[in-house]
């Protein structure tokens, strides 16, 4: 054994593993049927997997672009425009990223400096406060109300201070499936007047909404346009996660320090999948239908468990539903979630771990972008708990 000891001390001393790779490693151990992390298990468009191929043939094997292929950034702003009536310059205000994470954490390093606020609101996604830590900065975390989720806004204004920086967003919301209405983003954006604070909103999951919902970008409200960084993943949209290719939205004089970062980080993404994507999405139904196709899913999964000892509130947006077990056992979430994929062969999330001082409501996490051979295959095993 070596005596050597490493010169530095931890900087995320308390961060474990993510669950996500917890538990689809313990899935795929246990030969269960893994609904815990969010990917889709059934194939990729065709036609989007030949237009990869296609650039590649066609030479586009090597660095693309700083900011992203212009003709993808171009396509992206035409979208935005179409969908919430604002103009993004492609040259200066949209950046191509590796997934939504990259971006997430690249904003915060952009930005955050010692001792600056940040307010989250939890169950939050796992990425925002270990990159807040990373930077010196500070997370001030609001839970959720368990059973709606819903933000009080009071809470808020009380909790903003000469250091708070910035506010994120998630919208849709991963792990609850909530989607923020007109009412809240106009309180947020009634908020945010007249302050220098800064708006992440993660919308990786805007075009999955269902029940005649409409996705409430910040993009929507002009006060909110001139402080926020918008995420958001194609990997997420076009059933493609292991294809790492999000993008950052953001006025140009937040892009220059998104980008002083981004260039350092990874510099370029994938570039076939960027000529790719530019000429996927100059067909608007490869995204706009993504709402109905995901709402079947849900429909079929929770009418397929309607009569299992589980309890729910239908999932507004994302591919997640939650289902409450308090009727079924006192055991911990994730004591539960682990019992469940080893005796059971089905894995889910405990939302524990999103929650502030890990509060346990006895509610699972489970993805329903699957099969529906896999759902019904799923709905088996739930109805027999």
């Amino acid at each position: 054994m070596s005596s050597y000891k490493y010169p530095f001390q931890s900087k995320l001393p308390t961060v474990p593993t993510s669950i996500f790779a917890v538990m689809s490693q313990l899935a795929a151990k246990e030969n269960a049927l893994n609904l815990s992390q969010g990917f889709p298990d059934f194939k990729s468009d065709k036609k989007l997997i030949e237009l990869v191929n296609k650039a590649m043939v066609n030479g586009k094997n090597q660095y693309a672009p700083m900011p992203g292929i212009f003709s993808l950034r171009e396509a992206i702003a035409e979208k935005t425009e179409n969908l919430y009536g604002v103009s993004y310059n492609p040259d200066t205000e949209i950046t191509i990223t590796a997934g939504a994470t990259q971006a997430i954490f690249t904003v915060i390093a952009a930005t955050i400096q010692k001792d600056d606020e940040v307010i989250i609101f939890k169950p939050a996604y796992d990425c925002y406060e270990p990159s807040i830590e990373l930077f010196g900065g500070k997370t001030i975390a609001i839970q959720l109300n368990p059973e709606e989720f819903s933000i009080n806004w009071q809470e808020v204004k009380s909790l903003i201070t000469n250091k708070t920086k910035m506010i994120i967003i998630n919208t849709p919301h991963n792990p609850s499936g909530r989607v923020l209405s007109q009412k809240d983003m106009l309180q947020l954006e009634a908020l945010l007047k007249n302050t220098n604070i800064l708006l992440l909103s993660d919308e990786v999951y805007e075009h999955i909404i269902f029940d005649s919902e409409k996705h409430q970008s910040a993009a929507l409200y002009p006060a909110l346009v001139e402080r926020t960084f918008i995420i958001a993943s194609f990997g997420k949209t076009f059933h493609n996660t292991g294809w790492k290719m999000g993008y950052c939205i953001a006025p140009t004089e937040l892009t220059k320090e998104f980008r002083k970062v981004h260039q350092f980080n990874v510099f370029s993404v994938h570039h076939p999948t960027q000529v790719a994507l530019a000429e996927y999405l100059q067909t608007p139904s490869n995204y706009l239908e993504l709402g109905s196709f995901y709402q079947h899913k849900r429909d079929l999964f929770l009418s397929l468990i309607k009569d299992s000892r589980f309890q729910f509130k239908p999932s507004k947006g994302t591919y997640f539903q939650l289902l409450n077990f308090e009727n079924i056992t006192d055991e911990s979430d994730y004591d539960f979630a682990v019992r469940l994929t080893k005796e059971q062969k089905i894995a889910g999330i405990p939302i524990s771990v999103f929650n502030e001082n890990k509060y346990d409501s006895k509610v699972l996490r489970f993805c329903f972008a699957k099969t529906d051979d896999t759902l019904k295959k799923a709905a088996e095993i739930l109805n027999r708990i």
